[in-house]
């Protein structure tokens, strides 16, 4: 009882903040216009596969794609001639990349190799594929590149086709931050043109995600670009009510996407009340993945989808009702 008591409070509170800011809540997601099918439960690849292959690769989406990830979930940032990327950091991050020597590039050195300060034709000079991960030490090791978005969107629309499979989303963060502006990157405008204009031309953006913690990424994208899909990521330590978040960023995103350990089932009824679904990262333990699952979210982030066969199981799809304890 005092639980539906507390769910309900929160969703009236959460209108309300959203109301303040003309955001209406709605059980269809108001940002997402798709003839593309949108997965029953989405399950995506984290930078491809970061706990199997270097992050971030073609390697990386060839593999989760042949493990059957329905998303693709990957970063990206723009090179000084203004290209479109794939990479976490704005600069050569030490844990992964090796410089022009081969010679691994040292903490107190990443982000003097600022991507936004070097053309594409020298960021594909360095290797990003070799170097043991801290942190991924299964993670296997091949010669790699930061490659460019239009070259992912290919490689992997031809793997689909030769595969004859669905056709895959594809989940593209923007990796941008309000104190690092036309330093590390460009000011969020140009920034999402660049990414729209290299989506529109490969004819996807209906099977398109745009997700950021910078929520001016996602308010120029829903005034300039409405009918494209948008996921609101939240940090692990932003713990504010969803309806502040919500009201911050001025509209009712496509998704919500959480760090996985703020999600319960009361943040999952929220969500789908407002009518986002609400997808969060990332998640790297079976047992994890199936108690969120059994909450009733969207769809799981993963570093490792190797994981996701036996997550969709049948023993594994059964429901928590919707005042567990």
């Amino acid at each position: 009882m005092k639980r539906n008591i507390i769910a309900a409070s929160t969703l009236v509170l959460t209108a309300f903040f959203m109301w303040l800011n003309g955001c209406t809540p709605s059980r269809k997601s108001p940002t997402m216009i798709s003839s593309a099918s949108v997965p029953l439960f989405d399950l995506q690849g984290h930078r491809g596969c970061r706990g199997l292959m270097p992050e971030n690769t073609i390697p990386a989406m060839l593999h989760a794609l042949s493990l059957g990830v329905t998303t693709l979930e990957m970063d990206v940032v723009i090179s000084a001639d203004g290209e479109v990327v794939l990479s976490h950091e704005p600069f050569f991050n030490h844990e992964i990349s090796q410089d022009l020597n081969g010679k691994p590039i040292p903490e107190a050195a990443e982000k003097s190799h600022n991507l936004y300060q070097l053309k594409y034709h020298d960021i594909k000079r360095y290797d990003v594929g070799l170097q043991t991960h801290p942190r991924f030490p299964h993670q296997q090791k091949i010669p790699a590149y930061k490659p460019l978005l239009a070259d992912v969107i290919d490689s992997a629309e031809l793997a689909i086709h030769q595969q004859r499979r669905t056709p895959c989303w594809y989940n593209i963060e923007t990796k941008s931050n309000p104190l690092t502006d036309h330093v590390f990157h460009p000011a969020p405008a140009e920034f999402v043109d660049k990414l729209i204009a290299v989506l529109r031309s490969k004819q996807i953006l209906d099977r398109t995600i745009i997700q950021s913690f910078d929520v001016r990424t996602l308010q120029y994208l829903h005034q300039q670009y409405p009918n494209v899909s948008s996921a609101l990521l939240i940090e692990d330590d932003d713990k504010r009510p969803l309806a502040v978040q919500l009201a911050r960023l001025g509209f009712t995103p496509t998704i919500y996407s959480p760090f996985h350990g703020h999600v319960d089932p009361i943040l999952v009824q929220q969500c789908h009340a407002t009518g986002m679904r609400i997808i969060p990262w990332t998640v790297n333990l079976l047992p994890r993945m199936q108690e969120l699952k059994a909450m009733g979210v969207d769809g799981i982030i993963s570093d490792y989808p190797n994981l996701f066969a036996e997550l969709q199981s049948e023993k594994n799809t059964k429901r928590l009702p919707p005042n567990t304890n």
